[in-house]
């Protein structure tokens, strides 16, 4: 990333949260204006499209802070002492859909919102699966569902607005541009 063209001056923590802290860092200017931004600091996450015979496997899920059911990629949180992204992806796609991936691959790292923090997901392809059975973490994925969805309904679902996660998407795009042009097996 591109440095900007301003100094950090000071950080302090308004508020922790769980696993989320809010700062007020005060920035200097070239023209030696002090500004201050909050941030939200994210430890990170992972989000994992997993693909099975010819199908995309996604999760129908509760979002609280939409009071609405959302159509998602397997994600997590990067929560465990010095678990890589890389595992906690299989961890994560094990837990919320059931299944093992023989074959991860790094598709991108995104940044969420940076107009307000720092969150990045690292988003993976997941192929090569075995059933292993769910592990929920948490209400929402003990009430979640699985869906199986062929590329093609994949893509009629994004038309529809019925995918409107960001990861997701992002997440979405890249494996259907992929399997476009033939470099992933739908297997």
């Amino acid at each position: 990333m591109e440095q900007v063209p301003a100094d950090l001056v000071g950080t302090r923590i308004a508020a922790q949260v769980a696993f989320l802290s809010v700062e007020v860092d005060t920035f200097r200017d070239p023209d030696g204006v002090e500004f201050d931004r909050v941030s939200v600091r994210h430890p990170g996450a992972v989000a994992v499209v997993p693909v099975l015979d010819g199908t995309v496997i996604l999760l129908r899920q509760f979002r609280t802070p939409l009071r609405a059911m959302m159509l998602e990629i397997p994600a997590g949180k990067l929560d465990v002492d010095g678990e890589s992204p890389l595992e906690a992806a299989g961890r994560e796609c094990e837990e919320e859909i059931g299944y093992r991936p023989g074959n991860l691959e790094h598709l991108r790292t995104i940044h969420t919102t940076p107009g307000f923090s720092d969150e990045r997901i690292e988003l993976y392809l997941a192929t090569d699966l075995t059933e292993v059975g769910t592990r929920p973490d948490g209400v929402e994925e003990h009430h979640s569902e699985i869906i199986h969805l062929t590329f093609a309904e994949v893509r009629e679902a994004i038309a529809a607005e019925a995918i409107t996660d960001a990861k997701t998407l992002i997440g979405l795009q890249d494996v259907l541009a992929r399997h476009d042009s033939s470099e992933i097996s739908t297997g």
